[in-house]
């Protein structure tokens, strides 16, 4: 089978997948929290693996940066691949002056500054979320661990560097928790093929108090959010 993106084969690819953004962060997974790893895809190294955790099928693949990136793959699973459900795992930088590193954010919502919608045509502004039942299933996990969890509005946006440096304040006034670039296109895509997804992320770093993780801390919490990931 196989696409321009995805040397994969039909049935090479898990019902569920994990998706941080970096395919060498898909790699760690691979080598380090599954089982019988094997190596489906190396176009363009967008590396992508299935293995099992607890004995339970899954992959793992990297998403790359920014909308048009993760949905281009997450399309290709959704829909040639019949995966069920994609579970970004990502970092994010916190706006909310009670959001702290380390927290892991559970993007309820995905608020965007991006034009990813305007392809579906509604009448109307689309509302990107996860699905319940995932988020649900993560915040218990969370707790379970004693990792601390926030819940709310993200923000999915197209652009890093912003010419306009006060933008992130408006979003704050609006109580949105943190700033990444591909959930919404994640949401939207699960939406409109009928199919689960859920963005987990851990804070590392904290745009108004200048904060940061170092590559320990990083790595340490990155751990954390990939076992609540993998135990939903």
């Amino acid at each position: 089978m196989g696409t321009p993106h995805n040397e994969a084969e039909k049935g090479e690819i898990a019902k569920k997948v994990l998706m941080p953004g970096d395919p060498l962060r898909a790699k760690y997974i691979a080598e380090h929290f599954l089982e019988n790893a094997k190596c489906f895809n190396t176009v363009r190294n967008m590396l992508g693996y299935t293995g099992t955790y607890k004995g339970k099928e899954v992959s793992v693949m990297g998403g790359g940066m920014g909308m048009p990136s993760v949905g281009l793959y997450t399309y290709e699973l959704f829909h040639f691949y019949d995966v069920d459900t994609i579970i970004r795992i990502g970092s994010t930088g916190a706006i909310q002056d009670d959001v702290n590193v380390l927290d892991v954010v559970i993007g309820m919502g995905a608020c965007t500054d991006s034009n990813y919608a305007s392809q579906f045509e509604l009448p109307g502004t689309f509302a990107p979320i996860a699905d319940y039942e995932l988020l649900a299933r993560a915040v218990d996990a969370a707790k379970e661990k004693g990792i601390p969890v926030r819940v709310g509005n993200i923000l999915s946006s197209d652009v890093f560097y912003n010419d306009n440096n006060t933008v992130n304040d408006k979003w704050k006034k609006m109580g949105v928790l943190a700033v990444e670039m591909e959930a919404a296109a994640l949401y939207m895509n699960a939406a409109r093929a009928g199919k689960k997804a859920l963005c987990l992320l851990t804070v590392s770093d904290h745009i108004y108090r200048y904060e940061e993780l170092d590559a320990r801390q990083r790595q340490n919490g990155l751990n954390d959010m990939i076992q609540i990931a993998l135990e939903i």
